[in-house]
């Protein structure tokens, strides 16, 4: 079999029939809404990781804003003008923002999981900040991120804080498969991974946990 099949498969097992809902917040209608996920990855995503850094002896800072903007309206990063469908961290303030129709389309388009992975891998990024993290490669950085985002996610389903529901068995793998750069150029500085790289990393955090990351 060929690996990209094999990983899919593995994946498929492991994520299967991940329709992903906050526990215990629901809205009236009995499902999440866009809002209620954002907000719900946010806390959660910061809760795990303060529980992590506390493990190590070390404090966890919190993102001090958490923005979401439209099109090109977004906050600057050093200098750099926020660009539309887009989601990222900036260190220089150490805040996250996002397109809020992009991320909104895509929850929409392809499901809750899309915020469970998108927030995630940005928090990713604001603990390789506080961890001094360095790699000599974007891709390195993008691929540790996804893994993270792995590893965050199964430990929110091991402690009840998400439960799996039926059903949208591919989202998660959808949603990373759309992500990843049509070539593995890992000399390009805005290189992110291959789709396979994408979910092979995120296969990584999910089954071993952030500290294989």
């Amino acid at each position: 079999m060929p690996r990209v099949v094999l990983l899919v498969a593995v994946l498929a097992m492991l994520l299967g029939g991940c329709g992903l809902v906050q526990a215990p917040s629901r809205d009236a209608g009995g499902a999440d809404s866009f809002e209620d996920d954002v907000r719900g990855a946010r806390a959660l995503t910061e809760e795990f990781w303060k529980q992590q850094f506390a493990a190590l002896g070390r404090t966890y800072q919190p993102v001090s804003r958490f923005v979401p903007y439209s099109g090109e309206s977004g906050p600057s990063c050093g200098g750099e003008p926020a660009v539309p469908n887009n989601a990222f961290y900036c260190p220089a303030g150490h805040f996250i923002a996002y397109d809020r129709a992009w991320m909104e389309g895509l929850w929409s388009e392809m499901g809750d999981g899309s915020v469970y992975l998108i927030i995630p891998h940005e928090f990713g990024h604001a603990v390789q900040s506080q961890l001094q993290t360095g790699f000599r490669l974007n891709v390195q950085i993008e691929l540790q991120a996804d893994c993270y985002a792995g590893g965050t996610l199964k430990a929110l389903i091991d402690s009840g804080a998400l439960t799996a529901e039926p059903g949208d068995e591919d989202e998660l793998l959808l949603n990373l498969a759309a992500a990843g750069d049509p070539t593995d150029d890992w000399l390009n500085p805005a290189a992110h991974g291959t789709a396979e790289q994408r979910q092979q990393s995120f296969a990584t955090g999910y089954t071993r946990g952030v500290s294989a990351c």
